[in-house]
């Protein structure tokens, strides 16, 4: 029995925990305002026409109040739903005779929430929808229309699914080839890079050897060094650029231990970031502290993307003598933090690669808590 109760409550967890789809939906296109003016249209034609509403008017009224939540049904769905359901259900309910065909332009919302919607969202909107369906045959509606609602809210909840899923699938495999093409990338960077440093070197093990008897011939290695270090610095940018997806390789130095003090501030949702940096940071090396910074930073911006209700995250950095503490604790609602992420994971691992190590958990009075610990000399394994 606790173990259905746990597999029933890791498939819930997962469904309201699921993110929302990907890439994410285009805000308005040219097709909504179409949708839009033909709606309009047959709302009008129908009241006008259509001899058995008891109130045209009032039937034709609410649905043009909502009808503009057609143009944010791919960003906000959920909240575009509940619009639609607050305004149109009361009426429905108090003037069964008065409803309108057209009304039936709310199945593109539902399809929009399944399709872009978040877990959470299609959780709650599926409260709300066999919600709406209970009011209605509590209201008199009979068994028949009961089914047949039910069963046109299912086939448009699972075609909105279906090209979700469709999507997403593509989306993974289109990963998957950038993936697999920026290992073949580094791969030849690599065997790039090691070609013309092994040239460097032979030639500096020549110039080297010649160098008492013969100056200019040392000289003329050092040229040689020059022009092959100044090649593979080339390249080199060339490749590090195509592996950053089309971005510009950063020609600045890496982010140093006091660059952490950069993230503090207060965010447009009102959330304060601190920073504290102590401790002697004199001798730490660069991918430490490189890796302390990115460390900090993926915290931070993990807290302020995935918490909520967040109005706090503090930072605080400790060099000593052994190495460098990282500590990011922010005040959030941990319930949407439960498993540790793809984020957390490469945090992980950026810390074991330098001998160090990284943990998050929620803290002992609320909230969540990223430590990290990594040696003032930091090693590959």
């Amino acid at each position: 029995m606790r173990l259905y109760s746990d597999v029933v409550t890791g498939l819930w967890r997962s469904a309201w925990n699921a993110p929302s789809a990907a890439p994410p939906p285009p805000r308005r296109v040219w097709r909504d305002w179409v949708l839009v003016a033909l709606v309009v249209m047959l709302a009008v034609v129908e009241g006008t026409l259509r001899t058995d509403l008891s109130q045209p008017m009032l039937a034709v009224i609410p649905l043009l109040a909502v009808l503009p939540t057609v143009l944010w049904r791919r960003t906000r769905p959920l909240l575009m739903l509940v619009i639609v359901f607050v305004v149109t259900v009361p009426t429905d309910l108090l003037l069964p005779d008065s409803t309108l065909y057209t009304s039936l332009f709310v199945t593109v919302i539902i399809y929009a929430l399944f399709r872009w919607g978040s877990g959470r969202d299609l959780v709650i909107a599926s409260a709300i929808l066999l919600a709406s369906l209970g009011l209605f045959f509590v209201g008199g509606s009979g068994l028949d229309d009961l089914i047949g609602g039910f069963a046109l809210l299912l086939t448009v909840a699972l075609l909105g699914i279906a090209f979700r899923y469709r999507a997403g699938s593509q989306q993974r495999r289109l990963d998957r080839i950038r993936m697999l093409e920026r290992e073949q990338l580094a791969r030849d960077l690599h065997d790039t890079v090691a070609h013309h440093v092994s040239a460097i070197a032979i030639r500096a093990q020549a110039g080297l050897a010649v160098a008492a008897r013969d100056p200019r011939a040392a000289q003329d290695a050092l040229g040689v060094i020059e022009a092959e270090a100044a090649k593979t610095l080339s390249e080199l940018r060339s490749m590090v650029r195509v592996l950053r997806q089309g971005e510009t390789a950063e020609l600045a130095p890496s982010p140093r231990l006091g660059d952490v003090e950069q993230l503090a501030g207060r965010r447009l949702d009102g959330a304060a970031v601190t920073v504290k940096v102590a401790g002697d940071d004199a001798g730490i090396p660069p991918p430490v502290a490189a890796a302390v910074f990115r460390l900090a930073q993926e915290s931070v911006t993990n807290a302020l993307r995935h918490a909520r209700q967040v109005t706090r995250v503090d930072v605080v950095v400790e060099a000593d003598e052994g190495g460098v503490r990282l500590c990011v604790a922010n005040d959030g609602d941990i319930a949407a933090s439960q498993a540790p992420g793809f984020g957390i994971i490469g945090m992980m691992e950026r810390a074991a690669l330098l001998g160090g190590t990284c943990q998050a958990g929620p803290a002992p009075g609320g909230g969540w808590t990223v430590t990290a610990v990594l040696p003032r000399v930091g090693w590959a394994p």
